[in-house]
């Protein structure tokens, strides 16, 4: 029996059922993201998750977007925020951490990739085993006690393995906090979620303020006479971004109170908890939803037979939290979720190739390419850094407008953006003097910021919501694991290929819900 049988039965019922009512119905649909047609409308290869999904999503659509989901995508920001600022941060500190411990400056970008890679398989998987609340008040607490000890480092081995450390943190916000987002937003108002990015544009922007004066005026000359009394700005770069995050981490834990994904409880059989979910939101923004049990259960009976979706508890540590290969496996269940899951990770390695080592070293390159210009200064290295990072703040408002363009969409807005980073990366090769490099790599943040806006949303839009976690950290992993194997000269070429290869993705989720 497919998904459209069921569907067809339960719409049936009374008129004031709040299950699959007709697009014409729901309220609060923008008039570019059209009706909440699924996504998956076509087919999937669970049906009867997808009958409660879209019951889900609909009483999610009824209760419209209100106080609770604006909180939210404050706490689910510091993730971005989190995600901008400890990736990057290598780079900030690699010139004066160099002159002071002596080192290759590869290997601290490399063991900041390495943690950042744990935690992505790590959070990302493990969200779809234990849920979304563990992880996703833990991560932030990670990264920021780490970061904070990172600032007291000896030696280049202890810097480097509480880098590492940091990044276990900071690596599983992304695929966590897209996810918990996604979660709670009404489908009407999915574009926030590339909108979202604004606060990893945020996170550069306040890094390299922090960091302009501190080790602008707190760092060695040079690596001929560096000790740690006259080289104490990274130090206090580090204890500064720590207690930010610790910060951020507090206000998620104390203040917010983080409700448990309705769509994840639902695919593990808690369907009560589920509509306790969905009333718990009602009642927070001020609404009530007449969703009942009967109503989510309704396609276990019609595809099952009758029965209690009241199975096993699926509580952390028990039997049932055991992982296996269905969550991957279900991201390749048919042809064409394989081909999209397929793609979408070609394109955040082949992205992660091409960006994260130019990123990292960027402050590194102003300054040596400065230095050939003469004006290689530490205050005019940070000082581009900043003009940098304002530049990626209107980007994540443009992105948010582009997605939802006829025509053009997530797929088209993320081609367009990632052929012009690419152009711009090219074009920094030919600067002839300073400020030609900065407006060169003015343009490339203002465009990467837009390409990543729309890729950090595009992934977890396509997953469905009981694999999301999985779906997010295989993509995730793909960018950290490529993420320093090939030099800045042909980052242009991959990020231009990169983007061709979303065209070719079989999803377009503009104007359609997420399952």
């Amino acid at each position: 029996m497919s998904v459209h049988t069921i569907n067809t039965k339960m719409r049936s019922k009374s008129a004031d059922s709040t299950s699959f009512p007709s697009p014409d119905i729901l309220p609060d649909v923008s008039s570019i993201t059209g009706p909440a047609i699924d996504l998956y409308e076509d087919g999937y290869n669970d049906p009867v998750y997808q009958a409660k999904a879209r019951i889900l999503n609909n009483a999610i659509q009824d209760i419209g977007m209100g106080r609770y989901q604006w909180y939210l995508f404050v706490v689910a920001g510091f993730g971005w925020f989190a995600d901008s600022v400890w990736p990057l941060l290598s780079g900030l500190i690699l010139t004066p951490v160099v002159n002071e411990f002596h080192f290759n400056g590869p290997f601290l970008s490399l063991a900041s990739n390495v943690g950042l890679l744990v935690g992505a398989v790590f959070w990302g998987l493990g969200c779809d085993i234990w849920g979304r609340r563990w992880s996703f008040n833990v991560t932030l607490f990670i990264a920021g006690i780490f970061g904070l000890a990172s600032g007291g480092a000896p030696s280049f081995i202890a810097l480097a393995s509480l880098i590492a450390m940091v990044g276990v943190g900071a690596g599983g916000n992304m695929p966590v906090d897209s996810a918990v987002f996604l979660d709670f937003v009404p489908g009407s108002h999915q574009y926030l979620l590339t909108i979202l990015s604004i606060w990893w544009c945020l996170g550069q922007l306040l890094s390299s303020l922090v960091a302009w004066p501190l080790i602008a005026n707190y760092s060695c000359a040079s690596a001929s006479d560096c000790t740690r009394s006259n080289n104490m700005g990274w130090r206090y770069l580090l204890f500064t971004l720590g207690g930010i995050t610790l910060s951020l981490w507090a206000v998620r834990f104390f203040i917010f109170t983080l409700l448990e994904s309705p769509r994840f409880l639902s695919g593990i059989g808690r369907d009560a908890d589920a509509i306790e979910v969905i009333h718990k939101l009602a009642k927070f923004n001020g609404k009530t939803s007449s969703i009942t049990i009967e109503e989510l259960e309704a396609p276990d009976r019609e595809m099952l037979g009758e029965r209690s979706s009241s199975r096993e508890r699926h509580n952390i540590f028990s039997k049932s939290s055991k992982y296996d290969a269905g969550h991957i496996k279900a991201l390749f269940a048919t042809p064409k979720m394989a081909w999209s899951t397929s793609l979408l990770i070609a394109i955040w390695g082949i992205i992660g190739l091409a960006s994260t080592l130019y990123n990292n070293f960027l402050p590194y390159l102003l300054s040596n390419r400065g230095a050939e210009f003469g004006d290689g200064s530490l205050y005019i290295t940070y000082r581009n850094q900043v003009i940098l990072s304002v530049t990626g703040v209107p980007a994540a408002l443009l992105a948010g407008w582009a997605v939802e363009l006829p025509y053009i969409g997530r797929k088209g807005t993320l081609a367009i953006a990632s052929g012009l980073t690419g152009a711009f990366l090219f074009a920094t090769t030919t600067s002839q003097s300073s400020n030609q490099l900065l407006g060169w790599n003015c343009g490339y943040v203002f465009f990467s910021n837009i390409m990543y806006g729309v890729l950090y949303a595009i992934s977890p839009e396509i997953f469905p919501a009981k694999d999301r976690g999985t779906g997010n950290g295989l993509t995730s992993t793909a960018s950290r694991v490529f993420g320093v194997l090939v030099p800045v000269y042909i980052a242009g070429a991959l990020i231009i290929f990169a983007g061709n290869l979303a065209l070719l993705l079989p999803y377009e989720p503009r104007g359609k819900v997420s399952i």
